[in-house]
């Protein structure tokens, strides 16, 4: 399975953005699909996650409430939208895919998306 992230851009804080990540090569309808960013000089971080049939949905603390994770297995795609951008958020953002069981500790993560830059200037 591969995976296309896009979506990302400049914004101003205070600014919505929506990224996508399409899977192909393989269906990601029983796979769990989540988000992660990685900021200059840090490591990536979890961000949110999402099961196979959208009952299952985790955010990390800085996300909770500006940030919703949706996915559409009919087109094999996930999507994060970003509400109420800080400049904290600025990083690079991945989609990936994998098991649950340490998924937001990147563990047991099967595939990843190349990235999707999302800057957001004050």
């Amino acid at each position: 399975v591969q995976l296309q992230a896009s979506g990302g851009g400049l914004v101003q804080v205070g600014d919505s953005l929506t990224l996508s990540c399409v899977a192909s090569g393989g269906t990601v309808s029983t796979t769990v699909m989540g988000w992660f960013r990685q900021a200059p000089g840090k490591e990536r971080e979890f961000i949110a996650a999402i099961s196979g049939t959208s009952v299952g949905i985790y955010y990390d603390d800085s996300v909770k409430g500006r940030f919703t994770i949706s996915r559409d297995n009919a087109k094999n795609t996930v999507t994060l939208e970003m509400n109420d951008l800080k400049p904290e958020d600025t990083a690079i953002y991945y989609c990936a895919g994998g098991l649950w069981g340490g998924f937001a500790s990147l563990q047991n993560i099967h595939f990843w998306g190349q990235g999707t830059q999302v800057t957001v200037s004050s």
